[in-house]
């Protein structure tokens, strides 16, 4: 695109807990900012935090439990003011908000303005009563939407079974490079595999895997589990006999660097993972940097890993087949190289020049017009006539 473009996005999640979709919005905001457009990030963020200038706070989230998980997200009165004061004052040639069907900034935003706007859904979930009760305010917020994209296939069939829309499929982005050139940590190399992630929510499966490390280690005696991510370890550990504890490294909370180098450095990257996956940017990651994949067989996943061909799949919570294809791929120093290289070389869709190139032209489409972004009517006025 030869026009450099002043975009608005919306994160709805807080800022000081970064998962996928904080993760994928400042990914995207730094590569369109390096390619010369202009971008302001509206998100939920606690006042004081230490935000980049590009990045501006709509206030102290509030935790909520969504799809088997908590999302600390901004609604209201106040958080309302402060999108239409953003978007008043920011002159966007578009908005992109990103998972614009929960209760947080991008929905408010999408109520509050007019214009090009391009929405971004992230999450997969089953039919819920809950949404449908909502649709009937739902649906003329998302009908205002100039482009609708899904991070995946399954993202896409949950919009569609949810609010009867569509959407373009454009996934999750990484930055391939980064993860190829990372440097290894010679503290977490030999006998170890990895998990990353939010461990102490049960859809990560770590309990599974944890289920499954004495049948791994009875062909494996040297075992380590290197986990990288925030959780408290006594928790989900408790129970756990001590010889298999002390096979447990946790690392804690990690910057993206400290991230590469972990996924450079074992020998097999594992994701347990029960449900509620709409992607699995990690298991991206962990190809790019050249490491074996194992992940339970989610629609999703299976997605990422090319049906099994750039990765192994095991059974979902099924322990003993986790078992047996951890050790499989420990065990086959051959078959472990050649996924490694398989996977390293199909990550490469992902590169962000590659998925933002995609975006880029959704962007095209919808600002072809030359129409700013605005505001709209009286919010409170539009909610009561719905």
């Amino acid at each position: 695109m030869g026009k450099k473009l002043k975009i608005g996005m919306v994160s709805p999640y807080g800022w000081d807990l970064p998962g996928g979709v904080q993760i994928h919005i400042r990914d995207l905001a730094e590569f369109f900012m390096a390619k010369g457009h202009e971008v302001s990030v509206l998100t939920p963020a606690i006042e004081d935090e230490l935000l980049p200038s590009w990045v501006q706070s709509s206030g102290r989230p509030l935790a909520i439990p969504y799809n088997g998980a908590v999302a600390r997200v901004s609604f209201g009165p106040v958080a309302t003011m402060r999108v239409r004061k953003w978007i008043s004052e920011g002159d966007f040639d578009l908005l992109h908000l990103h998972e614009p069907a929960i209760p947080s900034l991008s929905l408010l935003a999408c109520w509050a303005a007019e214009g090009p706007m391009v929405g971004t859904f992230h999450a997969t979930a089953p039919r819920q009563k809950a949404i449908f009760a909502v649709g009937p305010i739902l649906e003329p917020a998302i009908e205002k939407l100039s482009a609708r994209i899904a991070v995946s296939e399954m993202a896409r069939e949950t919009l569609t079974e949810h609010l009867a829309t569509n959407a373009i499929v454009i996934p999750n982005g990484i930055n391939h490079q980064f993860f190829k050139e990372a440097k290894a940590n010679p503290e977490w190399m030999g006998s170890s595999i990895g998990f990353v992630g939010r461990f102490d929510e049960p859809r990560k499966g770590l309990n599974v895997l944890i289920e499954a490390v004495p049948e791994i280690v009875k062909a494996n005696p040297d075992l380590r589990i290197i986990v990288a991510g925030p959780g408290e370890s006594e928790d989900v550990l408790k129970g756990v006999e001590q010889s298999i504890r002390n096979r447990f490294v946790f690392l804690g909370r990690v910057s993206d660097e400290e991230k590469a180098r972990l996924l450079k450095s074992i020998d097999l990257y594992v994701a347990p993972n029960t449900g509620g996956e709409s992607f699995g940017v990690i298991l991206a990651e962990a190809m790019a940097a050249g490491t074996a994949v194992a992940a339970s067989d989610l629609p999703a996943f299976r997605a990422v890993l090319n049906d099994g061909k750039a990765g192994a799949l095991f059974i979902s919570e099924d322990v003993k087949d986790l078992a047996r294809v951890v050790n499989n791929l420990l065990l086959n120093k051959e078959l472990n190289l050649s996924l490694g290289k398989s996977g390293q070389e199909w990550s490469k869709r992902y590169d962000w020049e590659n998925v933002a190139h995609q975006i880029e032209n959704v962007y095209e489409m919808v600002t072809s017009t030359g129409e700013k972004v605005s505001l709209g009517s009286d919010l409170r006025g539009w909610m009561r006539s719905i």
